[in-house]
């Protein structure tokens, strides 16, 4: 299926439902239906970004599998509580998602923020991962440099930034100003390749959550929450097969570098870079459905029609 076709067909996101975590309203999208010997996908969006982010993946995908995509707490249609936010709550609520709503372990395909969600479950909750899609993932390695002396100014001038953005006033102005519409453009025109996949659509899906009662105290807890666990140490707990897919023109981060990282750790995994910005599943979507669907063919499919359960 071409670009343009994957784009037409899936001009209106797939319609979904609600399921209640912790009192409050996770939003999820199903399409397709159970394939014996084939493992569900579960799709996570990046930071900022919803379901509506894998329309165009949902629509082809679910010819060949279940397909299940999920708005993480915090962001899309899901409820925005005022809770501290970060890499061991999403991994419970996906975790819990997998056991209680899908029944069976699942391939894991994570974008940004979702590719390390991801990681996080298949890394630390084994029995519910059949496999992990990294694409252009998110998260900190463990800094092996001897870290350079900072001035006394700089160090300054470090910590007065960093207290500045933990004051809800300051936090609540920073996302008032990157939550226009203008400047909502103007970031993914920096991060896609393809300016013709930075649709008015595309803009309104990120813009709309922002929107939402408690939205900006979600952004806040970026700046307030403690970084995650590392990715190498997740790596040597992750004992599921592993694909990366990258966006080797992603501003952001440095895709070959961080692809020798991961090798570096993870020698047994596979990887394709493609011609895309950080969003390589909106922007190419084509090329990553059939590299996504022909990896989890031959690489996670053994096994993964046992519930949860017995695993």
């Amino acid at each position: 299926m071409t670009t343009q076709a994957i784009r037409e067909t899936a001009a209106s996101p797939s319609p979904g439902t609600y399921w209640q975590w912790r009192g409050q309203s996770i939003y999820y999208v199903q399409a397709g239906q159970k394939r014996s010997g084939r493992p569900p996908l579960l799709l996570i969006h990046g930071f900022g970004a919803s379901t509506d982010h894998w329309r165009k993946n949902i629509a082809e995908l679910s010819n060949d599998f279940e397909v299940w995509a999920i708005d993480l707490l915090g962001f899309g249609r899901s409820s925005k509580p005022d809770w501290q936010y970060g890499g061991d709550l999403w991994r419970d609520q996906l975790h819990d998602f997998i056991t209680e709503v899908i029944g069976q372990p699942v391939v894991l395909a994570g974008n940004s923020l979702g590719g390390y969600s991801a990681l996080c479950v298949a890394a630390q909750r084994p029995n519910a991962a059949a496999g992990v899609v990294l694409l252009n993932s998110a998260g900190p390695f463990t800094d092996t440099k001897v870290p350079t002396q900072k001035s006394p100014l700089q160090q300054f001038i470090g910590d007065l930034a960093r207290s500045v953005l933990l004051q809800p006033w300051a936090s609540f102005l920073l996302f008032q100003y990157v939550r226009q519409r203008s400047m909502i453009r103007k970031t993914l025109s920096q991060v896609y390749l393809d300016q013709s996949a930075v649709t008015d659509q595309l803009v309104e899906e990120i813009y709309r959550p922002s929107c939402d009662e408690g939205a900006h105290k979600v952004f806040a807890s970026v700046f307030k929450s403690p970084q995650g666990e590392k990715i190498d140490v997740l790596l040597n707990q992750l004992t599921c097969p592993l694909l990366l897919l990258w966006g080797e023109a992603d501003p952001w981060m440095n895709a070959k570098q961080r692809g020798a990282m991961f090798r570096q750790y993870y020698p047994q995994l596979t990887e394709h870079y493609l011609q895309a910005g950080h969003c390589p599943h909106d922007e190419v979507p084509e090329q990553v459905n059939a590299i996504l669907r022909d990896w989890v063919l031959e690489n996670a499919s053994v096994g993964s029609s046992n519930a949860i359960a017995s695993a």
